[in-house]
């Protein structure tokens, strides 16, 4: 907590926090603050703590922030930056931190000379942690002293106090938390969840030494991030399952009208594309101006030089923005001072000015690191050449792709059995592995909203393949004419005939593998669709446990036990069956254990992580074998049923 370094002239006291008020809506409508009350929203509330600190690094203030998960699921955020603010506010009458703490839209962020640029909620987020937490304790060190204060559920409980004098140089906030029973229906913390946020605002944060600290009993551990090359190191970490085409790593890291403009970015021998992009530390999953001009500068400097030095092999086709993204691992941050943000998200940036500021920055600069890295500048165009040549023959599939409609779709291997409501948003696909499974399925679903497509054998893995070689596919093509909507970047999300696509394989290790290469499928050729929440996974039965009339399915073996205890009479023990597959199921135990909506369980995939989740497809499905064997090391442990 303690900063060494000399205090900045920049004026930052009571007087700068500028008050839109209200804040009991929040306990009311937690949802509307922290986007939900399970997991997802239990993790935003350290987000929003950590961002504070964030904001104070990016001010120029803090270099060091400690997190602590303590053996109750209580929270401790440390930083080194120049503490709340303490006196009084001069139209509040209540000292600065205590009006951030209690307060709704109150803070440092509205005012632009407290902070240039700032992310999390924008002010909005310390309070709203305090008003969702039993208890917060918040400590600052500033003007030679360490202060206290605690609240209860958003109030105030005891009165801002001095606790003892500390040397002027040392200054910070330590802030303890304990988020609320009555408000969260999870409160368990996920290490890893927190982690990966941390590791990533390390990478934005260049310099920013960050801690974290888990002291629950059983899972003791350390880790400290710190990433002093900056974006740079988080490419080579997107990048460490993969084989890059040139070792160094492209980067840029400038300002132009007051935009802070950081680029970094490596060719690999894949065939996907993985750009991600941030705004004040804030994960743009929808992109917005700053992405499209990256995209556009990207595309016209690298055909221009390929016209320069007349290297580009091929004719005189131009290259396509697809062709110079395939195999590019790229993040791009910009800091900005009033972002506007739009899209379903709100992650998605507006500003116009951003647009015309990266573009010019990559045209510039870009091209003058091709001229002085002709061999790099060579790979880049030898690749995005070949990938010309797949575009034109992926355009051939297309074509047969698209002269397929649902209705002759029969003609197709693995053939589709409609619903005849013609609602999205009532009807529902079960991708169902094999051909048995498909027939009990089609018997025993739903024919008004249920549509059946059975799937033979495992589907092309896509992350080893060009689009011309995955829509070469038949049971991809299946799919994609299902569905309706197209493929890449040519899909439409309008053009969805199903609103729910069920993935449901067999409780086996085959079928685990079928699953996971079908969402690989989607998350790489259809990312709309999980964005969209439209699809899930079934979840079938592993056990049907009987006794005469009396028969129960359990879902994993403790269930399983409860019901053999509860079946077994004088030591004689039920029957117990073990469903290796969907196809052992007759239509009617199909429906009910499965398919029917309401007893049935699926699960939602969510993209909540998209960076983790781009690197755990390419460990577990891309070509490199020594990242998938660590993978494996590491997790085994956690696997508790493995078919052999």
């Amino acid at each position: 907590m303690a900063k060494t370094a000399a205090a900045s002239d920049s004026r930052y006291d009571a007087a700068q926090i500028q008050v839109l008020k209200g804040l009991e809506a929040v306990r009311k409508r937690p949802g509307m603050y922290i986007g939900s009350t399970s997991s997802r929203g239990l993790h935003h509330l350290v987000y929003e703590v950590v961002d504070n600190s964030i904001d104070e690094a990016l001010a120029g203030h803090a270099t060091r922030i400690e997190v602590a998960i303590h053996a109750d699921d209580s929270i401790t955020v440390i930083d080194d930056g120049r503490g709340f603010p303490v006196d009084i506010h001069p139209t509040e009458h209540i000292p600065g931190v205590e009006l951030a703490m209690t307060v709704l839209h109150a803070g440092g962020k509205f005012d632009k000379d407290s902070y240039k640029v700032s992310g999390g909620l924008h002010g909005v987020g310390v309070s709203v942690v305090n008003a969702l937490s039993e208890q917060l304790k918040v400590w600052v060190r500033r003007d030679g002293k360490e202060h206290y204060m605690d609240f209860v559920r958003g109030y105030t409980r005891t009165k801002l106090t001095v606790l003892s004098k500390v040397p002027l140089k040392e200054t910070g906030t330590k802030v303890w938390f304990k988020p609320d029973a009555e408000i969260f229906t999870e409160l368990r913390y996920d290490y890893d969840t927190v982690a990966n946020r941390l590791r990533e605002l390390s990478y934005l944060n260049k310099g920013v030494e960050i801690h974290l600290r888990d002291e629950r009993v059983g899972q003791e551990k350390i880790e400290m991030f710190l990433a002093r090359g900056g974006l740079k190191e988080m490419v080579q970490y997107l990048n460490a399952s993969r084989k890059a085409l040139h070792n160094e790593i492209v980067y840029i890291d400038t300002e132009k009208d007051d935009i802070g403009i950081e680029l970094a970015f490596q060719y690999n021998d894949g065939y996907n594309e993985n750009v991600f992009s941030f705004v004040n530390n804030i994960n743009t999953h929808e992109g917005g101006t700053h992405l499209t001009g990256f995209k556009a500068a990207l595309t016209r400097t690298i055909n221009a030089y390929g016209t320069k030095v007349a290297t580009k092999k091929g004719g005189d086709t131009a290259l396509s923005g697809d062709d110079v993204r395939e195999g590019l691992t790229a993040v791009l941050s910009v800091k900005v001072r009033e972002p506007q943000f739009e899209g379903q998200t709100k992650t998605k940036l507006g500003n116009s000015e951003v647009e015309g500021a990266v573009k010019t920055v990559v045209n510039e600069m870009l091209g003058a690191y091709l001229d002085e890295h002709p061999r790099v500048a060579n790979i880049i165009i030898e690749k995005a050449v070949s990938a010309a040549r797949a575009r034109e023959a992926a355009r051939k599939a297309r074509d047969l792709t698209r002269k397929k409609s649902a209705l002759d779709i029969g003609n197709l291997p693995g053939k589709l059995a409609d619903c005849s409501l013609s609602d999205p948003a009532l009807c529902e696909i079960y991708l169902v592995e094999g051909d048995s499974a498909g027939g009990s399925a089609k018997q025993g679903r739903n024919r008004a909203f249920q549509a059946i497509l059975p799937l033979r054998g495992k589907i092309l893995n896509v992350e080893r393949a060009r689009i011309d070689k995955i829509l070469g596919n038949e049971e991809i093509r299946t799919i994609v004419t299902a569905i309706g909507a197209g493929i890449k970047e040519e899909f439409t999300l309008e053009n969805v005939r199903y609103h729910k696509v069920i993935l449901m394989t067999d409780a086996d290790v085959d079928g685990a593998h079928i699953r996971t290469l079908l969402l690989t499928f989607f998350y790489r050729q259809m990312p709309e669709l999980i964005e969209s929440g439209f699809i899930y996974i079934a979840q079938p039965p592993l056990y049907r446990v009987a006794r005469g009339k009396d028969e129960y399915y359990a879902y994993d073996e403790k269930e399983r036990d409860e019901y053999v205890g509860r079946l077994t009479v004088n030591d004689s023990k039920p029957n117990i069956q073990r469903y290796k597959g969907l196809g052992e199921m007759n239509p009617g135990q199909l429906w009910s254990t499965t398919m029917d909506p309401e007893t049935r369980t699926i699960l939602k995939v969510t993209m909540e992580d998209a960076v983790l989740a781009n690197d755990t497809f390419q460990t577990l499905m891309g070509d490199e074998v020594e990242p998938r064997r660590l993978f494996i090391e590491q997790n085994a442990k956690f696997v508790s049923n493995l078919d052999i």
